[in-house]
């Protein structure tokens, strides 16, 4: 079942969903939650080496309330929200329509597991042949709220590589706090 507005207002009234920093007036949609974009990103630096998921990858960190994406280029973002998920949610992050329709997508990984805590990264791809210009502070995604109907054996706040990050994050958990 997803969740409604009243349902979402409740869930963070009784604290047992939290978003940082929050306002239900600009936030709460019927049935979901608006995050907005933090101003840190992660690029991969350049190499003639092959990516594979069992390779480290090497980043570039970038800071800024501005930023160009050119056309069909990837980069990491972060929600300026950090959030945290009880055990009977599971959620799903969807991008805005307003920015889709510009040809950003703002995720390829878009479930989030019941017991996640942390900020979330967004896989930024312009999938359009112009750059698109982002700023900080824009509502860039949505959350969908699901109640879980059983009880969860492994949470992921148990077993989860991106747990409690506070900053963006790339493969297997490199984060620009241990470059």
């Amino acid at each position: 079942m997803i969740l409604t507005d009243r349902e979402i207002k409740t869930y963070i009234k009784n604290r047992k969903l939290r978003i940082d920093p929050y306002n239900p007036s600009k936030q709460i949609q019927s049935s979901s939650i608006d995050l907005h974009l933090d101003n840190k990103y992660l690029k991969m630096k350049e190499s003639n080496e092959i990516i594979t998921l069992d390779k480290e990858i090497e980043y570039e960190e970038i800071e800024k309330d501005e930023i160009f994406i050119p056309g069909k280029s990837f980069i990491l973002g972060t929600t300026k929200e950090y959030v945290s998920f009880p055990s009977s949610i599971s959620t799903l992050i969807e991008g805005k329509s307003t920015i889709g329709r510009l040809g950003l997508f703002i995720q390829n990984a878009g479930f989030i597991n019941p017991g996640f805590e942390g900020k979330l990264t967004l896989e930024l791809f312009n999938a359009n042949n112009l750059p698109i210009k982002i700023k900080a502070g824009k509502a860039i995604c949505q959350l969908v709220l699901m109640e879980n109907t059983g009880n969860i054996e492994n949470l992921y706040k148990d077993v989860g590589t991106y747990q409690n990050q506070d900053r963006v994050a790339g493969a297997n958990g490199v984060n620009v706090s241990n470059l």
